[in-house]
C-alpha cells in the first residue's frame, strides 16, 4: 500500500514546504484540493515539485465537469514533464456547495457527467498529441495541426494516471471509473446521501475490478481517513484495508485547515505503516 496526504489548504509556498517535508518523512503522495476560486492547484503543485524529487503529485480532486478540458491537458502534461513524471489526475463531479452556484458553474448532476465524461475523453486525446477531433453534446475540438506552444505529451505513458469518483452500485458511475487508471470508492444510499467506505465494499470493489479489468494488474483502489501512527489500533486498521484490496490510503484532516502547525506535525510523523 501507498500513503498519501491530503492538504486541507495553504498557499503554494505553504504547499511547497508541506511536500517537502512529506517526502522526508516518507509519504509516496501530497495532494490539493482544486477550489472553484482560491489557491490554484496546479501553481501549488508546480512549486512542491520545485521542492522534491520522489513524492506523486495530485488533487483531491479535480472537478473536470468545470474545467476547460483542454487547459488542464496542458497544465497536467506541463507539470508532469517538469516533475519527471510524478502527476496523479483525480476527477469527479464535485461538490456544488462549494460554490459552483455562486460562480455560475453547472449544478445538474446529469450535466455534470456527462461533462465529465467528454471531458475525459479531450483531456486523454490531447495527451496522445495531434491531430485531434472530438464532437459532442456540449465541447468541440478541431484541432488538426499542433499550435505554437503545444506541451510535449506527458512524461508519464501511456498517460497519466487517472483515479476516478466511482459510486458502489451505480453501474454507469463504476463503468466510467474502472476505465480509467484508479477508483476512489463512494456508497451513495437510496436517499442520496453518502454512507461510509467499509473494507467490505472494497472487497467487492476489488471483486469487481478482477472480473471486468483482469489486465488492469496497477489498477488503483484509493481510500481516505485519519490515523495516528503511535496507534496499534490504526496499524491494524490499515492492514486490513489492504487485505481487502486498498492500494492507496490518503491521509486527510479537512479540518485542519486553522491550525497549519498540527497538519505539518502529522506530515512529519509519517504514515501509519
Amino acid at each position: 500500500m501507498r500513503f498519501g496526504f491530503v492538504l486541507p489548504g495553504g498557499d503554494a509556498a505553504a504547499v511547497a514546504e508541506a511536500a517537502a517535508a512529506a517526502e522526508s518523512a516518507g509519504w509516496d503522495g501530497i495532494f490539493v484540493w482544486e477550489p472553484v476560486w482560491g489557491i490554484d492547484a496546479w501553481v501549488a503543485l508546480t512549486a512542491a515539485a520545485m521542492r522534491t524529487e520522489r513524492i506523486r503529485l495530485g488533487t483531491m480532486l479535480t472537478p473536470l465537469s468545470r474545467m476547460r478540458p483542454w487547459k488542464l491537458a496542458g497544465e497536467t502534461a506541463t507539470l508532469d514533464n517538469l516533475s519527471g513524471g510524478r502527476v496523479i489526475l483525480a476527477v469527479g463531479l464535485g461538490a456544488p456547495s462549494a460554490g459552483f452556484e455562486q460562480f455560475g458553474e453547472e449544478t445538474d448532476l446529469r450535466t455534470r457527467a456527462e461533462l465529465l465524461d467528454e471531458g475525459l475523453e479531450i483531456l486523454t486525446g490531447l495527451w496522445r498529441g495531434l491531430p485531434f477531433r472530438f464532437e459532442g453534446k456540449h465541447y468541440r475540438v478541431d484541432a488538426p495541426d499542433m499550435p505554437t506552444g503545444a506541451p510535449p505529451p506527458p512524461r508519464q505513458q501511456p498517460r497519466i494516471p487517472i483515479w476516478v469518483v466511482g459510486a458502489w452500485r451505480r453501474p454507469k458511475s463504476m463503468r466510467r471509473a474502472l476505465r480509467y487508471e484508479g477508483i476512489i470508492p463512494q456508497v451513495i444510499g437510496s436517499d442520496g446521501d453518502h454512507e461510509a467506505v467499509t473494507p467490505d465494499v472494497i472487497r467487492d470493489v476489488a471483486a469487481q475490478l478482477g472480473r471486468e479489468r483482469p489486465d488492469a494488474p496497477g489498477y488503483d483502489i484509493v481510500v481516505e481517513g485519519a490515523t495516528d501512527p503511535a496507534l496499534g489500533a490504526d496499524r491494524e486498521r490499515i492492514r486490513e484495508w489492504a487485505e481487502a484490496g486498498a492500494t492507496w490510503w490518503t491521509e486527510s484532516m479537512w479540518d485542519g485547515g486553522d491550525d497549519p502547525e498540527a497538519v505539518m506535525r502529522r506530515i512529519e510523523a509519517g504514515p501509519t505503516r
